[in-house]
C-alpha cells in the first residue's frame, strides 16, 4: 500500500510526530520537548502556543525525511489538560492547565460536600478530583479572568491541535477525550447541560463531539505536508494505546508507563455501574457502532518519580541508569517509596496524599532508593489490577505494556510475579502513536478494519510469574506505607 499516515502524539512533556506506512511500521519520527511551568506548588502549566509551535517543528522535520503522500492524520494527546482560546484571534487566553495540576482540590471537595458526587459518578464514570478537566475550565473563568462569552473556546489538547491544523475552521473533540472532562454523559454520549451548570462551565464554549475514528476536517496550506489532508482520528493517549495494543476483546488490558501509568481494560459495549477506586471512560467510537467502554486505573506518578530522582535529588544522571543502579542491591532493605508527588490516583483518589519514603536506615543508599522506585511502579499496578478483579465481570488474564519504563525487564518480571499473570511487551512500543495512526487510517480506508491492528501486533518478550514468589510480605509493607501517605496535606 502506497503512502503514509501521520500520527501526532502530543504528550505531557513533548511532541512526537511519526510517519506510519501501510505495513504498520514507523518509518520516521521527530520528537521535541516543551517547557513545563510550575507557578506554585501543586500547579502545572503549559504554553499552548509552544505546544503548537513544537508540533509544527516536529512535522517540518518529519517532512524533510519523508516524501510520500499522506492519506490521513491521527492525533493522540495528554488527556484532561485544558486550553481556553479566542475564536477571533486564535490565541490562548491562559496557560494550559495540565492534568497533573492540583489547584482545584478544594473545589472538588466542595462539590462532594454539596452532594454532587453520586450524580457525577453516575453520569461520567469519574470521580470528583482535580485531575479531570471540568474544574480546571471553571477555575479559568472564576480565577483567571477568562471571559465567559461566545468568543471563548474550550478544549483539551486534541481540540486545540485540530483547531490549529484546520486554520480555526473546526472546534471538535471525540468521546475518549470528552469522557475525561467531568462534563460528558457517557450514556447519552454528549456534553451535559446539568453537569456544566454544576461545575460552572458554559456548554456553548465546548467543542463538537465527533467519532474517534472519522474525519474531523482538512489541513490548511500552513501544514508542512500541504493542504486538504484529512484529520481522521483522535483519541486520548491511553485509549489510543489500548487500541494500538490490539486490546479489542472484553478483558484485554494494557499498562502504559509514561509520566504516570495507566491501566486500561476493555469492557466491551456494555457500560458498567461505577466502581469504587476505578474510572469508567469511553475507549473509542467507530461510525455506526456502539461505543466501546474501558475501566481505568490512573496512577499519577511513575516516570515522573524517575525524573524527580534525576532532577530533584541527583541520584541518577539519566533515566536509563535506574535499573542498573537498582540491581546493585538484592532488596530495598525495608525501604518503601510512595510517589504521591501530585496526590494519589486509583484506587485511593486522595488529592491530599503526599510522597513518602519510609524504612530508611544508615545502610540505605542510592541503590535501595532506586529499587524502591521500581517496586512502587509494580505495587501501584497491583493495586489497580486487584481493584479491577474485585469489581469487573471479566478478570485480566494478561497485561500488555508499553511506554518508557517498559524497557526494564526487572520491573516487568516483578509485575508478573505480583499480578500472577503474564506480562507482554510488544516489538513496537509506540502504542499511542500506532493507535492514533490506525484510527485515522481505518477511517480513510488506508487499512481495512481493526483486524489490521491485530495482524501487525508482534510480541517481543513475555514475562511469566515465578512459582516461588512471595506476593505477601512486600505488598503488606507497601500498604502500610500507603497509610502513612494518605491525607497528609
Amino acid at each position: 500500500m502506497s503512502g503514509i499516515v501521520i500520527a501526532i502524539d502530543a504528550g505531557t512533556t513533548g511532541i512526537r510526530s511519526a510517519a506510519v506506512d501501510g505495513r504498520g511500521q514507523i518509518i520516521s519520527f521527530s520528537y521535541r520537548e516543551f517547557t513545563q511551568h510550575f507557578p506554585r506548588p501543586g500547579w502545572v502549566e503549559h504554553d499552548a502556543n509552544e505546544i503548537w509551535e513544537t508540533t509544527l517543528e516536529t512535522l517540518t522535520e518529519l517532512r524533510s525525511n519523508v516524501d510520500q503522500s499522506v492519506a490521513a492524520i491521527g492525533i493522540t494527546n495528554q488527556r484532561e489538560t485544558v486550553v481556553a482560546w479566542s475564536r477571533s484571534t486564535g490565541q490562548p487566553l491562559h496557560n494550559a492547565i495540565v492534568w497533573q495540576d492540583r489547584r482545584t482540590a478544594s473545589t472538588c471537595q466542595a462539590l462532594t460536600d454539596a452532594g454532587h458526587l453520586d450524580m457525577v459518578r453516575s453520569r461520567t464514570g469519574l470521580v470528583l478530583d482535580p485531575y479531570f478537566s471540568g474544574t480546571k475550565f471553571a477555575w479559568m473563568f472564576r480565577e483567571a479572568g477568562v471571559p465567559n462569552g461566545p468568543d471563548t473556546a474550550l478544549g483539551t489538547i486534541d481540540s486545540w491541535l485540530i483547531y490549529k491544523l484546520t486554520g480555526g475552521a473546526v472546534h471538535a473533540t471525540e468521546p475518549s477525550n470528552a469522557s475525561r472532562t467531568l462534563l460528558f454523559d457517557i450514556d447519552e454520549m454528549a456534553f451535559s447541560q446539568e453537569l456544566c451548570g454544576v461545575l460552572g462551565v458554559p456548554i456553548g464554549s465546548l467543542p463538537d463531539v465527533s467519532t474517534t475514528s472519522g474525519r474531523f476536517g482538512l489541513t490548511t496550506s500552513d501544514f508542512p505536508f500541504g493542504a486538504d489532508i484529512p484529520i481522521s482520528g483522535a483519541a486520548g493517549d491511553q485509549q489510543a494505546a489500548l487500541f494500538g495494543q490490539a486490546c479489542f476483546a472484553p478483558g484485554d488490558a494494557k499498562n502504559t508507563y509514561g509520566t504516570g501509568s495507566f491501566v486500561l481494560m476493555n469492557l466491551g459495549d456494555k457500560r458498567p455501574e461505577p466502581t469504587d477506586g476505578l474510572l469508567t471512560s469511553v475507549a473509542w467510537t467507530m461510525p455506526g457502532q456502539a461505543p466501546t467502554y474501558c475501566a481505568e486505573g490512573a496512577i499519577f506518578v511513575t516516570g515522573a518519580a524517575v525524573q524527580w530522582l534525576r532532577d530533584g535529588l541527583g541520584i541518577i544522571a539519566e533515566a536509563s541508569e535506574l535499573e542498573p543502579l537498582a540491581m546493585q542491591c538484592e532488596d530495598t532493605g525495608g525501604v518503601m517509596f510512595v510517589p504521591a508527588l501530585t496526590g494519589l490516583g486509583s484506587p485511593w483518589w486522595d488529592a491530599d496524599a503526599r510522597g513518602t519514603i519510609v524504612g530508611l536506615t544508615r545502610g540505605t543508599g542510592r541503590a535501595e532508593i532506586a529499587r524502591a522506585t521500581i517496586e512502587a511502579m509494580v505495587y501501584q499496578t497491583r493495586d489497580v489490577v486487584e481493584a479491577m478483579g474485585a469489581s469487573a465481570a471479566t478478570t485480566i488474564s494478561r497485561l500488555r505494556v508499553d511506554g518508557g519504563a517498559s524497557v526494564m525487564d526487572t520491573m516487568l518480571q516483578m509485575t508478573a510475579d505480583q499480578l500472577g499473570v503474564p506480562v507482554e511487551r510488544p516489538v513496537n512500543q509506540q502504542s499511542s502513536v500506532m493507535g492514533a495512526a490506525y484510527l485515522a487510517g481505518i477511517a480513510e480506508g488506508f487499512w481495512p478494519a481493526p483486524d489490521a491492528v491485530s495482524d501487525a501486533w508482534e510480541l517481543q518478550q513475555s514475562f511469566t510469574p515465578a512459582a516461588d514468589t512471595d506476593r505477601t510480605t512486600g505488598y503488606a509493607n507497601w500498604k502500610r506505607a500507603i497509610d502513612r501517605s494518605l491525607r497528609w496535606a
